[in-house]
């Protein structure tokens, strides 16, 4: 079996989110960037699937510009096969990159593709559905137990009222949720041996993909500052304070 595993650069979850002063979006600029969080449970699973002698082959693809490749080295050194890079330094809206993901998989006829169920920066949750769509693939999204079972894929997700097991034939396309498995580290060893594998960059616009967007953000602003809370000094006090707030959002 062969597997693509697509993986976003994203502004490192550690970091404190700041919006750039003219309100056109996020500062990114000298801030840590690293793998999303969903697509390293996806690169896991994949792995996993290699090490159990049910994958042949992992190909890790990213979409953006060239200092994407620091993810895609974390891939390989998680141990993936090879990477590619398709460049750009556009702003990229979900419906562009699954559209250049699909260009990719009619190239590489990946067995099964592989995606974090959303990226942690725009929380989209579109690119794993749109990818299957115009492949025409079955899929399977928020995954948290994928097991290869003959020809087939058994996979568990979570839903709102559960779990639920789908049975997927091969091709398909599964986005990985938290719960899938625990992200390996990449130790110092395995960064080195990383950089000996096979990493293509490529051009974006070689695809003849429409990469203009179709969305325009207006303005971007931080969410208001919590307020304090404060203390009562009785469960009077407490039911007069609720009563209070509730009166004043009935007055609005």
């Amino acid at each position: 079996m062969k597997i693509l595993v697509a993986v976003k650069r994203v502004v490192d979850h550690n970091v404190r989110i700041r919006v750039r002063l003219d309100g056109s979006g996020v500062e990114t600029t000298g801030v840590r960037m690293s793998m999303n969080p969903f697509c390293k449970h996806a690169v896991e699973a994949a792995v996993q699937l290699a090490e159990s002698g049910q994958a042949r082959e992992i190909v890790v693809v990213s979409i953006g510009p060239r200092p994407a490749n620091d993810v895609i080295l974390t891939a390989l050194a998680m141990g993936a096969h090879r990477g590619i890079l398709l460049e750009t330094d556009a702003p990229l809206e979900t419906l562009a990159i699954a559209k250049l993901l699909a260009k990719l998989v009619e190239e590489e006829h990946p067995d099964l593709v592989l995606l974090g169920k959303q990226a942690v920066d725009d929380d989209s949750n579109h690119v794993g559905q749109m990818l299957a769509a115009l492949t025409d693939r079955p899929q399977a999204t928020f995954a948290s137990q994928i097991e290869r079972v003959g020809a087939a894929l058994e996979v568990t997700r979570e839903v709102d009222y559960g779990r639920e097991t789908l049975s997927l034939p091969l091709p398909a396309v599964v986005t990985a949720d938290l719960r899938l498995n625990t992200p390996r580290n990449a130790t110092l060893p395995m960064v080195m041996k990383a950089r000996s594998k096979p990493l293509v960059v490529r051009s974006a616009a070689d695809f003849g993909v429409d990469l203009a967007p179709r969305l325009q953000i207006e303005n971007i602003s931080p969410p208001p500052e919590r307020v304090a809370g404060r203390s009562v000094a009785s469960l009077a006090e407490f039911a007069a304070a609720i009563a209070a707030e509730v009166n004043e959002m009935e007055a609005l």
